[in-house]
């Protein structure tokens, strides 16, 4: 089955985290601790009466030849409990293997008390949850609400008939793993979307992983199955695999809090140094803050995807870091500079480049785009002469920035220009200095286009 939450886990657990993944996950165990309010708590209440209400009709109604054991009843709800808690990430959705005990439980037990029987084992992890992580209690009541996947299959299998598992009914069993996609992601999806705003379309692509698990998951549950028929001590036969899986989850998840960490350290190096600017030449430091803002806007409406966003913020807080090699004589000089201190000048960029390579990782990633920011789109920047789609577009974002941010911002030689003005002058050196779609989407974010 899918997770209560979509989309908990990067797609590769390493130094270099997926940023966009690395907010969904740190939001999503912030929620965890906190309560249930408001709609959260109106939904879980609404839906999970609504599940139990329907799970006591099916344990009612859908007839039944087999024999209800108490003892087998509950070493299912055990074991399902127990695999609830092996939450294995896998790209960018959280699977439970619960598959492996919910297939053979379809066969083991009447029909009709399935639905009941892994709300218990659901009710039973979340209050380990509730014991040992010191959750807030009312996290219980998301138990029966996250159990609706199994309304589903039970449905279908009804409608077949009460039967012992045969492979020949392989086109049921497909139907009924259907049937449970499409009511977990209806009512998972459809709770997020009415608690906090989630588009259920959003969702799809984080739980298409964990519904990938269980369709891999499935057939092993049915083997099972077959298997406990004539002996149900046989379902034992899955407790390898789940203590594969239990020893897997558990090393993926120490790899992605290590790249938690990773990720944090470098954002806050990236600050630091970007104080340390500051602190050599106030002009520079606030300069380069500045310089932050309107690139996010310039990435927003040229749509650059969260690794590239990441890059960005780093560069442009970064872009001058490299000026506190440069002589303050020089960076400071109210005047205009010397061919031979403009010489000196320009090689910040080299310098940033340098500065950034010995810290590594992402910022060392970061440093090449550094290198980048003072060409020009008709190749006559520096240092490297580069030209057009050359130039990494994060590096033509920073240099268009850059330049308005200067022309905008007082300094002790000169004025600053009227907003109007630097955005005219941005134009006329579009396809010369600029990049003329980058020039264009900052107007745009300016309300000048």
């Amino acid at each position: 089955m899918t997770s209560a939450a979509p989309s908990l886990v990067p797609a590769r657990p390493a130094a270099h985290l997926d940023p966009a993944v690395n907010d969904l996950i740190e939001k999503s165990r912030g929620s965890v601790s906190r309560r249930l309010r408001g709609r959260g708590l109106a939904s879980a209440l609404v839906l999970g009466g609504a599940f139990l209400a329907l799970a006591s009709a099916f344990a009612v109604l859908i007839p039944t030849s087999r024999s209800f054991d108490p003892a087998t009843a509950f070493l299912l709800v055990v074991a399902y409990a127990g695999l609830s808690r092996v939450e294995f990430e896998v790209r960018t959705g959280l699977a439970i293997p619960t598959e492996l005990v919910f297939v053979p439980m379809l066969f083991l037990v009447p029909l009709g008390t399935v639905p009941l029987l892994v709300c218990a084992g659901s009710l039973m992890s979340r209050a380990a949850d509730v014991a040992l992580a010191h959750v807030p209690a009312d996290r219980v009541l998301l138990a029966p609400v996250y159990s609706w996947h199994v309304v589903g299959p039970v449905a279908v299998l009804a409608l077949h008939g009460e039967r012992a598992p045969n492979l020949a009914d392989w086109p049921w069993y497909v139907a009924a793993l259907l049937a449970q996609f499409a009511f977990d992601f209806a009512f998972s999806a459809g709770r997020e979307w009415f608690a906090k705003g989630v588009a259920p379309t959003s969702q799809l692509p984080y739980m298409g992983w964990a519904f990938l698990v269980d369709s891999a998951l499935a057939p092993v549950g049915l083997l099972a199955a077959l298997a406990a028929v004539d002996n149900r001590s046989a379902v034992a036969l899955v407790l390898p695999l789940v203590g594969l899986l239990t020893m897997f989850a558990r090393e993926r998840q120490v790899r992605i809090d290590h790249a938690l960490e990773l990720s944090h350290a470098y954002r806050g190096t990236a600050f630091l140094l970007g104080d340390v600017v500051e602190a050599d030449d106030e002009y520079t430091g606030s300069h380069s803050r500045d310089v932050v803002a309107l690139v996010r806007d310039v990435c927003d409406r040229l749509d650059l995807d969260a690794h590239d966003r990441r890059d960005a913020e780093f560069a442009a807080l970064l872009h001058d870091v490299g000026k506190i090699r440069i002589p303050s004589e020089i960076i400071r000089k109210p005047g205009k500079l010397t061919p031979e201190e403009r010489v000196v000048i320009e090689t910040h960029t080299v310098e940033g480049e340098r500065l950034l390579a010995q810290v590594g990782g992402i910022l060392g990633n970061v440093g090449g785009i550094v290198r980048s920011c003072h060409e020009n789109w008709d190749g006559t920047g520096y240092p490297d002469g580069l030209r057009e789609e050359e130039i990494p577009l994060v590096a033509r974002i920073i240099r268009c920035c850059d330049a308005f941010s200067a022309m905008t911002t007082d300094r002790p030689y000169r004025q600053s220009r009227p907003v109007t003005e630097a955005l005219a002058e941005l134009r006329r050196c579009s396809g010369t200095d600029f990049d003329p779609a980058v020039v264009e989407a900052l107007g745009a974010s300016l309300g000048e286009g």
